[in-house]
């Protein structure tokens, strides 16, 4: 099984959607944009969130396991998948590619 570095590229707020709807948070998302996160394929690493590693964790294994082209073209890296997170008022975009 090969390692995948996941890579933070963007975070956004939607501040009106929050406003609206969700109760106030004593500790938001604290990840950093450019922070990066290696991982064996199937071991979350750790200080990411367990909610980014439910929307991550299949396309991590799937490269991981050798799988490639996800979504038939998708990519301009065959290797790489760009994933974000279930967080609907604060979602983060992780850039995954296989470690040769």
């Amino acid at each position: 099984m090969k390692q995948c570095k996941i890579t933070v590229m963007r975070k956004a707020f939607y501040a009106d959607l929050a406003a609206l709807y969700e109760n106030p948070l004593a500790c938001a998302c604290d990840l950093q944009e450019g922070q990066v996160f290696i991982t064996d394929g199937y071991t979350k690493p750790q200080g990411l969130c367990d909610s980014a590693w439910a929307s991550l964790s299949s396309f991590v294994m799937t490269l991981a396991c050798g799988g490639e082209d996800i979504y038939d073209g998708w990519m301009k890296n065959k290797k790489s998948a760009m994933i974000s997170c279930n967080d609907g008022f604060r979602p983060v975009s992780f850039y995954i590619e296989v470690i040769e």
